[in-house]
């Protein structure tokens, strides 16, 4: 079974529009996504692909996007692609991030998320690498974002721990 997440993706993917209104329907799980303002370029199980704009909202010292709303990022392209990828029967929540501010980043930033693992089964931690460029594809932030991953229980939410908006 597919996710709802991807199956969301699926419909909307075709227009700009479509992305935009994905993209919202993304940041009301987690509203603090928004504060960013990303929005979605590629979505399949296994990859997720996000930029956001270098804007006064994300703005860091020196006109450079700041190194928290790149963190933000890459927390939410994890976040999507550990989604989109479970099987149904999983329910997944975020466990901790490492990350590395490589250089400034000056531009509009894109943040790839890959998870490439075919086997689920017991309660596990799994660390979802996160890569963020600038415009000129030079990575400015190298992160890993751990999420446990358990078998969802009968009446258990398929979000457990993550963050949602209630």
């Amino acid at each position: 079974m597919v996710s709802p997440t991807l199956t969301d993706w699926q419909k909307r993917a075709q227009s700009r529009i479509g992305r935009w209104l994905f993209t919202r329907t993304q940041c009301r799980r987690a509203p603090y996504f928004a504060s960013i303002k990303p929005y979605f370029l590629e979505l399949r199980p296994a990859l997720c692909v996000v930029v956001i704009p270098r804007q006064r909202g994300t703005g860091g010292q020196q006109n450079t996007v700041h190194p928290l709303a790149i963190a933000t990022l890459c927390e939410l392209a994890a976040s999507t692609v550990t989604d989109v990828t479970l099987p149904t029967t999983m329910k997944w929540y975020s466990r901790g991030m490492t990350i590395e501010y490589l250089r400034h980043a000056e531009s509009d930033v894109t943040a790839t998320a890959r998870l490439d693992k075919a086997e689920w089964g017991d309660a596990q931690n799994i660390a979802v690498p996160v890569s963020a460029v600038d415009r000129n594809g030079r990575e400015v932030v190298r992160a890993v974002i751990t999420v446990r991953v358990e078998p969802a229980g009968a009446n258990a939410s398929r979000y457990a721990g993550s963050v949602t908006a209630r």
